[in-house]
């Protein structure tokens, strides 16, 4: 009814490094995603379907990372590392749903910049508002579906022998491993499931992108093609940031796999992209850090 999590560390040097590290982690990707949150609420220029999906995107990257970050955190300050069967179950279900969600709403914003480049003219018509919220229904609901699915296969299967997780958090791989069971089909459905998701959310962006790249050489003005570029350049580092890690973290061959790459490759995917994101966002759109500044101002405004 219990399993045993890994830590990073097991001297209290290390677990209160460990604690402060991920701490450190945690505010800088809470501070960064709710200040996207904030500064397109307040701001209604920033009331289109780019930023809609935006903050989407950064409202899983918040409910993913903290799916998994406070747990460790309290797993190193309290060298405590049982988590309960169902912890473990609801764990699973969290973070296959938050991490299904980032994919589907990244694909989402790659049609975003294609109608936007490609077919300005029907920018309004095509991504009107009912069109927007079904888009952003149909992601996450496909993203429940799909975590229950992979949840409810992983936890039909037995678990009579060893209870401990190489992990900081309850990782499908992992469970995997310590199952008495014959784990074929699960890891079958992991590899076919991931491979389908994965290569039409790849082929569907690098199609669009295609298009994209295609319209933007044949705007006469140098300043016109620079400006779509830099609006596209962000979603592409943010997609190849998430997919590059969570492909070799979850699909990559098991020759590779040590409890040393494992929870590098687990923290590359589920903690990197929810602090990263928000940065290259606002690193790369003059928008959002307009509306940032705006936000300073006043609260500067209320204290002078």
């Amino acid at each position: 009814m219990e399993f045993l999590l890994m830590g990073f560390s097991d001297v209290p040097e290390g677990q209160i490094l460990h604690f402060g590290i991920f701490l450190s982690i945690y505010i800088i990707a809470l501070s960064g995603n709710i200040l996207i949150i904030v500064a397109v609420s307040l701001n209604h220029q920033l009331h289109t379907p780019m930023y809609f999906f935006l903050v989407n995107l950064s409202l899983s990257d918040i409910c993913f990372i903290s799916i998994t970050v406070p747990k460790s955190m309290a797993t190193s300050l309290t060298n405590s590392k049982l988590i309960s069967f169902y912890g473990c179950v609801m764990q699973i279900f969290l973070v296959v749903t938050f991490a299904t969600a980032e994919v589907a709403l990244l694909t989402i914003m790659a049609y975003d910049r294609f109608v936007a480049i490609c077919h300005p003219l029907q920018y309004t018509l095509i991504m009107n508002w009912d069109a927007c919220a079904q888009m952003a229904a149909a992601s996450w609901i496909s993203s429940v579906m799909h975590s229950v699915l992979h949840t409810s296969v992983t936890f039909s299967l037995s678990f009579c022998a060893s209870n401990i997780v190489e992990q900081f958090f309850c990782d499908i791989p992992q469970l995997l491993k310590i199952s008495c069971t014959d784990t074929k089909v699960n890891q079958t459905l992991v590899f076919i499931t991931g491979s389908v998701v994965n290569a039409f959310c790849f082929m569907f962006i690098f199609v669009s992108y295609g298009y994209i790249f295609s319209a933007v050489l044949k705007i006469p003005s140098v300043q016109g093609r620079y400006k779509a570029f830099y609006t596209c350049a962000p979603h592409l580092m943010v997609f190849s940031l998430f997919m590059v890690t969570a492909i070799f973290s979850y699909m990559r061959p098991k020759a590779l796999s040590t409890p040393t790459v494992d929870l590098l490759s687990a923290f590359l995917y589920a903690v990197l992209p929810p602090v990263l994101n928000p940065i290259i966002y606002s690193l790369r759109n003059k928008e959002i850090q307009e509306a940032v500044c705006k936000i300073s101002k006043k609260i500067k405004a209320l204290f002078v």
